[in-house]
């Protein structure tokens, strides 16, 4: 409900405005000893457990088979046009906004659920920006050491800038405590 309520309010925000822009969102929230994230678009989260990097949320691009499928019973198509693209111009298959293409391009999110304990050190939410030039392993690896959360995030996006992102960059990254809950900070470009 909340990511189709966003979807709503951005919607009438874009249609007021004459625009037609859209977004991509990871969240997660904590619920007792569970992390719940949710996901449109290509923005990513993973965590690390136990030293490895686990994706916790699934990219939606229009050339998985499913999605694809979805946009075409939905009265749409895929095209290649330097990546796969709905309509011919959007490169993912799940945002907030994009009016123009709502009707296949949905804010229905994918849920994942994590169980938080101690083996659970961080979880890294990021846009494509970051994705795009840094792989799931270089990212955890990178920041493992780093103790300070902002410090961290702050590490990714400085990364992803030096590799020369060619997309926005936004970065937050979690630390869970041993038994003393989380601390996070985020960053942006």
């Amino acid at each position: 409900d909340a990511y189709n309520h966003t979807d709503s309010e951005f919607l009438k925000s874009e249609n007021n405005q004459n625009r037609d822009a859209g977004s991509t969102a990871s969240t997660a929230i904590l619920v007792g000893d569970r992390l719940l994230v949710a996901n449109v678009g290509d923005s990513r989260a993973v965590i690390c457990r136990g030293g490895e990097a686990i994706a916790v949320s699934r990219d939606h691009k229009p050339d998985q088979t499913d999605e694809r499928q979805r946009i075409e019973e939905a009265g749409g198509f895929v095209m290649w046009a330097g990546t796969w693209r709905v309509g011919g111009v959007l490169a993912v298959s799940r945002a907030f906004g994009d009016r123009l293409l709502k009707q296949y391009v949905v804010a229905d999110p994918e849920i994942q659920e994590e169980k938080i304990d101690s083996s659970l050190e961080f979880l890294i939410l990021a846009s494509d920006g970051l994705w795009d030039v840094v792989t799931n392993e270089e990212a955890v690896a990178m920041i493992k050491p780093i103790e300070d959360a902002e410090a961290a995030a702050k590490r990714l996006m400085q990364e992803a800038y030096q590799r020369g992102s060619a997309d926005n960059i936004t970065c937050v990254v979690v630390r869970f405590l041993a038994n003393q809950g989380c601390s996070s900070q985020s960053s942006s470009m």
